[in-house]
């Protein structure tokens, strides 16, 4: 889980107890208490009125809570079509993430906005090409690795079906050519490096964190690319 989840996740506990205790805040998102208190202090920073009482943990000062989240007809229609894409153009992570998300927004609507939904839903469909279907799982834990600036330690197979393992600081991933692409300095090379993802075939994000300090931005990288689609 990344840090921004974790704040959203620490501010949805606090709203659903009266008190919680940094201890139960570290169990419950696997982190350390220190940890805990540098994410209370960031939530105080952005304007959350919270509050601690001794012997008993945190609490949101009466009053304050975050407004529903509501969705008309149109924008959950746009979301239910890009679900087709999601399914054509992500992998098995990225597909499960989105329809837990959009399971939660049917939740939210009215009873014949969820009518509606079901009608499109049966009534649209995209046909892609077999090669752009993908197997692997690696998207979620890449986009992870790239936001929390860890090393990545890869099993890859290039296009001469040389096996090779590499260890990267990812900074950016690009879909061209048909395909998602990673970017990440590979310390084999000392260089910055493209990896077809479909060509990954083991990866592990490791506890390092990275070791150069500012990285090209990926839309520099972008004007590298060999084709411009």
């Amino acid at each position: 889980m990344n840090r921004i989840d974790r704040l959203f996740g620490i501010l949805v506990l606090l709203q659903s107890k009266k008190y919680v205790s940094a201890d139960h805040i570290a169990t419950r998102f696997e982190i350390s208490v220190r940890t805990v208190y540098r994410d209370i202090k960031a939530l105080a920073e952005q304007g959350i009125p919270l509050s601690f009482e001794a012997n008993k943990g945190y609490f949101i000062v009466q009053g304050y809570f975050l407004p529903p989240v509501s969705f008309n007809t149109d924008e959950a229609s746009a979301l239910l079509i890009m679900e087709r894409f999601i399914e054509g153009f992500a992998d098995k992570s990225i597909q499960q993430h989105y329809h837990t998300a959009l399971d939660k927004v049917k939740n939210v609507l009215k009873s014949s906005q969820k009518d509606t939904l079901e009608k499109l839903n049966e009534n649209i469909r995209l046909q892609l090409p077999k090669r752009l279907q993908s197997d692997v799982e690696y998207l979620s834990i890449l986009q992870n690795a790239i936001a929390e600036k860890v090393i990545v330690a890869i099993k890859y197979r290039n296009y001469k079906e040389e096996i090779s393992e590499r260890q990267l600081e990812p900074i950016g991933l690009i879909f061209y050519a048909f395909s998602w692409h990673l970017i990440g300095y590979c310390h084999l090379r000392g260089a910055y490096r493209d990896f077809k993802v479909n060509n990954i075939l083991h990866l592990q994000c490791l506890p390092s964190a990275f070791t150069i300090d500012t990285h090209i931005s990926i839309n520099e990288y972008m004007k590298q690319l060999p084709v411009d689609y």
